[in-house]
């Protein structure tokens, strides 16, 4: 799904919303320190550097399938203790976390439900795990306007909002589905400008980043001038993307 890319093309993909909506994402699970944190599909390590920003880099761990990212976020993190692993399958004892999270990932994962469960049982008896989505289902995501724009020129295109959690109430859903208690759902919101957002999507980063690469020169700026179109009068303007988030307690 168009993440065997290089780490420096996934960062500058994800990091234009995935750093600040990391701070946002941290307050809102509550990460204080004192607290031992895992970051479950870290990436090249936005999450990552905010949680050990605020606990120390020795109370934080995180893994990542993919063998470059993870080697980016330990030359960017050498003091976090950052392994190859799928959500799915955590190399971690029980109950060593007080909360575990995953930023925009459970869309991605394998098993949604099983990830889910593998994060639950990492993490000690009450404590958290956190895990946030783009809202692609609603409108909100980051993705919205880009989507609109292809399929105004390929109405058989096909976007990211089916994806596990991408819809009002789904990630809830899931984090009931994994056994997961006391489950609460917010929304958190960041914004980049225009060429922030434009530009990632030329990298070959996910499902936007593979359609973009089918396309020919020609067929790029049309559709970033579609994008820009849509827009319309809140031209010039910054680009907004919300994210569904879930919160819940380990029985």
């Amino acid at each position: 799904m168009g993440f065997d890319v290089g780490a420096d093309a996934y960062g500058r993909f994800m990091g234009r919303f995935a750093e600040p909506l990391a701070v946002r994402f941290a307050d809102v699970a509550g990460v204080v320190p004192g607290l031992r944190a895992l970051d479950v599909g870290c990436g090249t390590g936005a999450l990552t550097a905010e949680l050990a920003a605020r606990l120390g880099p020795a109370a934080v761990s995180a893994v990542d399938p993919s063998a470059p990212f993870v080697a980016a976020a330990r030359e960017r993190l050498p003091q976090v203790d950052i392994r190859r692993a799928s959500a799915e399958l955590l190399p971690f004892p029980d109950g060593g976390f007080d909360v575990t999270l995953a930023q925009l990932v459970v869309h991605f994962m394998t098993d949604p439900v099983a990830g889910l469960r593998e994060m639950a049982r990492v993490t000690r008896p009450g404590g958290v795990v956190a895990a946030c989505v783009w809202d692609h289902a609603g409108g909100r995501g980051p993705l919205t306007v880009f989507w609109q724009a292809v399929r105004s020129l390929d109405p058989d295109a096909h976007d990211e909002s089916g994806l596990a959690g991408a819809r009002e109430g789904h990630l809830a859903a899931l984090f009931a589905a994994a056994g997961l208690r006391d489950v609460r759902s917010s929304m958190l919101t960041v914004e980049v400008s225009f060429d922030q957002w434009w530009e990632p999507y030329t990298l070959g980063v996910g499902p936007a980043g593979d359609h973009v690469q089918r396309l020919d020169a020609a067929g790029r700026a049309t559709l970033r001038d579609r994008c820009a179109s849509l827009l319309g009068e809140r031209w010039p303007v910054e680009v907004s993307a919300s994210a569904w988030t879930a919160i819940g307690r380990t029985p």
